[in-house]
């Protein structure tokens, strides 16, 4: 399947929140079981480093964006990241056209290392982020519940190699 990359507009809002909420409701993508409301995401999120894919018709397939880990300067070049794609267009590269672009525009601003925190049962997402050399830092045993159930989460970082 054919897709673009451009930058999320908030025209994209209901696709990305729907987008979120499918991979939320596999009960393997995240401790939140609810997306947030627009204003929410929109307020949390870098504006410069929010990607979409979408189709010919700009139908969304996925997205990617980040939030600051931290408001102290010492910090302003480390962020975290989302990225969710619609189930049905999972495993055609998707996934990785938005990190190469989210990769790419965050070492053009400067940032310096990109986190993600995954279950370590989201094996396919886990897969993902190695191939673009994100490493993994540890296992976070028992950081919260979700549904009931006490889950681990695995801690991977990627420092860009273009600034020292």
């Amino acid at each position: 399947m054919t897709h673009h990359l451009r930058l999320m507009r908030p025209g994209d809002a209901a696709q990305v929140l729907a987008i979120y909420q499918a991979g939320l409701d596999t009960g393997d993508a995240s401790f939140e079981t609810q997306a947030p409301t627009w204003e929410t995401f929109d307020s949390s999120k870098l504006p410069d480093h929010r990607h979409v894919a979408t189709t010919d018709d700009g139908t969304l397939l996925g997205w990617i964006a980040v939030s600051p880990v931290s408001s102290r300067p010492v910090y302003a070049g480390v962020v975290e990241h989302s990225v969710y794609i619609h189930p049905a267009s999972q495993g055609q590269g998707i996934g990785s056209a938005l990190l190469k672009a989210l990769i790419t525009s965050t070492e053009a601003a400067g940032i310096w290392t990109i986190q993600s925190s995954i279950f370590p049962t989201n094996t396919a997402s886990l897969a993902l982020h190695h191939r673009h050399n994100f490493r993994t830092i540890g296992t976070r045993h028992r950081l919260a519940q979700h549904h009931g159930t006490w889950r681990d989460v695995t801690l991977l970082e990627r420092r860009t190699p273009t600034i020292t």
